[in-house]
């Protein structure tokens, strides 16, 4: 994994890679914008590679009130609760947690909950719990890990707008996804069924999946995007949003989706050799819109080695009125990594033209009264 940076602001940049053998060579000409963080958060519990994915919780009633979670993928590790000023609310110590996501409207025990899965790779299953609103910590609400038969890496959620039912998708470093659906389980929590198994022919990790569109990202690190049907009937069928070497350098990482209206807005990747991140147009064939990175400020540094990113469109609050990008940052001088925060009307900005900016889509209402 490179550690190569772009310093001209708004320059054209150019990359070239070499294996040690000679045989990949990426070269990328893109023009690559830079954007300050204007928020940090506290750094995870662990030391070396600990944090890895985030995803953000919006508040029911008071959005400056609402949290970023993330992950510490360590031996006794966990998810962390951090608020809009970056410093944590909880740590949940329930083992070693590589991605996180999130859905709104779960029906559990006849009430709608923000439902929260991550994978647990200390003991291969899936953990489940619900954000109280109140405390805005986690409760554990699996009615048991749900134990995957494969190793856990990657994994993201999915709602579907056909059937109302809740997924979880987990894969591993061989290329197998797999789709769980969660249902309660009739007694206050959380159980689940494999329902679809797909693969990509190598290491997977990050995913998205669109609630509206019904369609499924997944990221194969040493070639590209790929998209699926979201459902569980729509078997193995895909087709190849980009490839490494295009716009993006190995690894292909985080993924995660900005919704300006229900079918339009932008899918973005974490192309972690070379630092940066990619924007496509959701709608239609996820044309390439534009790239652009992290950089340090007076205060905050920049990112490097990026994993899981997240972004919501929806004001929260002064500090993030118009949307909020989080990425993890790979090297945090200093201390252990943590996760840097970017307001979205600052990279939608960068662009010409601008990047949609639109804070009247709000993902609490997916799912509500269904």
């Amino acid at each position: 994994m490179s550690q190569m940076r772009f310093f001209a602001f708004l320059a054209l940049a150019a990359l070239t890679i070499l294996s040690c053998g000679g045989e990949d060579r990426y070269v990328i000409q893109d023009k690559v914008f830079s954007v300050q963080a204007t928020m940090e958060t506290a750094a995870v519990e662990h030391g070396e590679d600990a944090a890895d994915d985030p995803c953000i919780w919006i508040h029911p009633d008071d959005p400056s009130l609402s949290t970023i979670i993330g992950t510490d993928k360590q031996d006794g590790g966990g998810l962390l609760v951090y608020d809009l000023k970056g410093e944590v609310i909880q740590f949940t110590a329930d083992g070693s947690m590589n991605n996180v996501d999130i859905r709104y409207n779960f029906s559990l025990s006849g009430e709608p909950v923000a439902l929260v899965t991550t994978g647990n790779r200390s003991d291969n299953t899936i953990a489940i719990y619900r954000v109280d609103p109140k405390s805005r910590e986690l409760e554990d609400v699996a009615a048991r890990n749900l134990p995957i038969g494969i190793e856990v890496y990657g994994s993201c959620m999915y709602r579907s707008p056909v059937t109302g039912y809740y997924y979880a998708f987990i894969n591993d470093k061989d290329g197998t996804v797999e789709q769980w659906r969660l249902f309660d389980n009739g007694s206050g929590a959380v159980d689940g069924e494999l329902v679809r198994t797909i693969m990509v022919a190598s290491q997977p990790e990050g995913c998205v999946a669109d609630d509206i569109l019904g369609i499924l990202y997944v990221g194969e690190e040493a070639a590209g995007i790929w998209k699926f049907g979201a459902e569980p009937e729509d078997g193995d069928a895909r087709t190849l949003v980009d490839s490494v070497g295009a716009h993006m350098v190995p690894d292909v990482e985080g993924l995660t989706i900005y919704y300006a209206t229900d079918t339009t807005g932008y899918l973005i990747a974490s192309s972690q050799g070379n630092n940066t991140y990619v924007i496509y147009t959701r709608e239609g064939d996820n044309a390439y819109v534009g790239t652009f990175q992290i950089v340090a400020g007076d205060e905050i540094d920049g990112t490097s080695d990026t994993d899981g990113i997240d972004v919501s469109n929806f004001g929260m609050g002064p500090h993030f009125p118009n949307g909020l990008f989080v990425a993890q940052d790979g090297s945090n001088p200093g201390g252990n990594q943590n996760y840097k925060c970017v307001c979205w009307g600052s990279i939608a900005q960068l662009f010409d033209p601008p990047l949609v900016i639109n804070t009247s889509w709000d993902p609490r209402l997916v799912g509500l009264n269904k």
